[in-house]
């Protein structure tokens, strides 16, 4: 696809282009030219967003959430503002001022014009009664369904306010802007001002109301949460009181304490008894049976003064682990054991072990490990028995700590849902109080009208036009696929090219009279390519002499190229043969009526006259019949070998190649085979088939000639 094509294309229509351009821009002047003008009025809304003050109510201070919520709030508020309950508001004042008012804005439409002052008047009590109440008009009713149409018919209604109607942030301040556009310098003012204070007032009945709701509900539902929270911590305290409970925490874990201290006591009572037990077996195995037989009989006469010490030690041993070691014990524990061991001296001191030997000593050192295993084995006694007490006070605080911890799991979810509430309500309660205050800074006011565009109107449909047809043009370009260029069949079909021959203007010329004197005007240009395609076939020939000429299909100009070349050789004083080998349309034979046909040559040989001494022409009758159904092939081509000793080149007017075998079987018999494509077609699906046996036939397909081409596309040949 070359854009040159295109801008051929262009040139082609350019005055069709011209006048639609022309065309467009004429209506548009007449279209705009009773334009009214323009009239724009604004006002702005202060709304205190983006005050300082307002980030008291943050709780993240970073400044991309503060922006986030700050441009939340902005796009609420225009939404709120362009909401069809307020722009109702607006079309319902608006007829309402139309109708009352002596100077209405607009003029009522032809379709109302003739309405009797009743039924204005029925009109004005609806619109005033749907304005207090805020209701739209119910296009089920016949009656508001009319009045509908009259809001329509003055533009009054939604859709068209909205069309005119501009409400946005002001850039990056504080204020929202109200613009709206119409041809009244009275009637901007009026719609951004009304539909202003309808804002104002939906918000501060609305907005506000909702935000006093909120705070009531929050609050009832705090003070539930509070009576709830309440209740749960009295039944806890009750509980407790009941069943004597302190902190059951602080009780278990003394008690958990003093049981891991009775152990260690008792672990290390028991290593005092065997090391007790050790050191008596040691001294026993001191002496003989007669010493030791000895010794029990006196030690078994204690003193009473012993074993009332002994006792005296042993109670308080109890004492003193029962009440879980108490330090204060220990001063007279120790005494006690001082006076044991003193009584116990003065015994060994009064008896002794045997006459004859002195063991003195040993005899009370072991009186004195004996007591003081006994004293270890009382207190193991008394450790046992205070573990068995701490278990059982363990034992019996479980079910009262399962209790009070359900208690306590109650008291906190009251706790958290209290607080919640609580956060919630003081987050509402100062958003209330911090609020932004919404108000009009400036009521719009009639202004003068804005700068004509109408010759801007006009330029840009001029322009507009222009563009269209040159979109539309390059469309049809673009999906053009006929074949205009030498190139375009080239690349369409991947074979050769010899040249192109140009179309013939004026009326169709008779082909005995297509080299006369009284053509050689229009006749010219085609000599000049016809004579490039005689040498590109010369060239493609190399001594050859058989030449065919087909085409894809018929009509496409193949039996004028055949004519042409028959004269084109003729001229350059070679003995030409033309064959007309098309029987479905024997073109040539109907306009030269030659003498001798192809039917009746293949059968006998038979002499052909030339004309002029240089062309000689070999028709056929035509019907259906092929060539190979006149004779055989060998026959035919011992005729045709001995046709090729009489001419110097023989030209073929094949069949189209949508005939099938009945081009094909000529083709047998020529030395080279060119095609004829017209220009401006494209090549069918159908016709693929075709382009694939002429690259199948190799090197005897010589190339395409395209016919009937624009003079300028001529500068254009290409051979492959």
């Amino acid at each position: 696809m070359e854009l040159s094509s295109y801008f051929s294309l262009l040139s082609k229509y350019k005055y069709i282009i011209i006048i639609i351009v022309l065309a467009t821009v004429i209506g548009s002047y007449f279209l705009v030219k009773n334009l009214p003008g323009e009239y724009i009025s604004n006002t702005q809304i202060a709304t205190g967003i983006v005050d300082a003050s307002r980030h008291l109510l943050d709780k993240d201070n970073a400044p991309n959430a503060q922006q986030d919520q700050i441009t939340r709030e902005f796009s609420n508020l225009t939404e709120i503002i362009k909401l069809k309950k307020l722009i109702d508001n607006v079309s319902y004042q608006l007829i309402i001022h139309d109708l009352s008012s002596p100077h209405p804005f607009r003029k009522l439409n032809h379709q109302f014009k003739d309405l009797s002052q009743p039924a204005i008047d029925h009109a004005l009590q609806i619109f005033r009664y749907k304005l207090k109440n805020g209701e739209p008009l119910s296009l089920y009713n016949k009656d508001e369904s009319g009045l509908n149409q009259l809001l329509i018919s003055m533009k009054y209604d939604e859709r068209e306010i909205r069309k005119n109607l501009t409400v946005e942030r002001d850039g990056e301040s504080d204020f929202i802007t109200i613009t709206y556009t119409s041809e009244n310098p009275e009637l901007s003012p009026f719609v951004v001002n009304t539909l202003c204070k309808e804002f104002l007032d939906y918000y501060t009945v609305n907005v506000k109301q909702n935000e006093s709701n909120a705070i009531d509900f929050l609050s009832k539902l705090l003070d539930e949460k509070r009576n709830a929270l309440n209740q749960k911590k009295d039944s806890l305290q009750q509980y407790k009181i009941k069943n004597g409970i302190l902190n059951l925490d602080d009780e278990s874990k003394a008690i958990f304490a003093q049981i891991l201290t009775y152990k260690d006591k008792k672990i290390e009572a028991e290593r005092t008894i065997a090391s007790y037990d050790g050191a008596v077996k040691s001294i026993n195995d001191k002496f003989n049976p007669k010493d030791r037989q000895y010794i029990e009989s006196t030690i078994s006469q204690y003193n009473q003064a012993i074993t009332n010490t002994e006792d005296q030690l042993r109670t308080l041993n109890d004492q003193y682990v029962h009440s879980g070691f108490n330090p204060t014990y220990k001063p007279t524990l120790d005494s006690l054991q001082k006076q044991l061991t003193a009584e116990i001296n003065n015994t060994s001191d009064k008896y002794i072990t045997n006459p004859l030997v002195n063991k003195d000593n040993l005899v009370a050192k072991k009186l004195e490990l004996e007591v003081s295993r006994d004293l270890a084995r009382y207190s193991v006694h008394a450790i046992d028995k205070e573990l068995d007490e701490l278990n059982a006070s363990k034992n019996r605080l479980v079910p009262f700590d399962a209790k009070v911890k359900t208690y306590e799991s109650d008291v906190d979810i009251a706790s958290k849902e209290y607080l919640d509430i609580l956060n919630k309500y003081n987050a509402i309660n100062l958003q209330a109080n911090f609020s932004i205050k919404l108000m009009q800074v400036e009521a719009a006011t009639p202004d003068v009208a804005e700068p004509s565009k109408k010759m801007l109107l006009i330029v840009v449909s001029g322009m507009a036009s222009f563009v269209l047809c040159l979109l539309v043009l390059f469309i049809l370009y673009y999906l053009d696929d006929n074949i205009k260029e030498p190139t375009d069949l080239v690349n369409r079909t991947q074979l050769p090219l010899l040249g192109s021959l140009n179309t013939i203007s004026g009326p169709k010329i008779d082909l005995k009279k297509l080299w006369d004197v009284e053509n050689r005007q229009r006749m010219q240009h085609f000599k000049e390519l016809l004579r490039s395609v005689r040498f590109e076939i010369d060239q493609e020939l190399k001594g050859e002499k058989i030449l065919g000429i087909t085409s894809l299909a018929a009509g496409e100009g193949k039996t004028l190229l055949a004519t042409s070349l028959a004269y084109s050789y003729a001229a350059i004083n070679k003995k030409v043969l033309l064959i007309d080998g098309n029987f479905d349309n024997p073109s040539i034979s109907k306009s030269i009526q030659p003498k001798v046909y192809v039917e009746d040559y293949f059968r006998s040989s038979s002499y052909i006259e030339r004309d002029n001494n240089t062309i000689g022409v070999l028709g056929n009758r035509g019907g259906d019949v092929t060539l190979l159904e006149i004779n055989d092939e060998r026959y035919i081509q011992n005729e045709m070998n001995e046709l090729k000793s009489r001419y110097d080149i023989i030209l073929i007017d094949l069949p189209p190649l949508d005939s099938l075998n009945k081009s094909k079987e000529w083709i047998l018999f020529t030395n080279k085979t060119i095609a004829v494509f017209e220009g401006h077609k494209s090549i069918s699906r159908s016709q693929g088939q075709y382009i694939d046996y002429l690259k199948n036939i190799n090197t005897k397909f010589a190339g395409w000639v395209l016919n009937k081409t624009a003079v300028n596309s001529h500068s254009k040949k290409t051979k492959s």
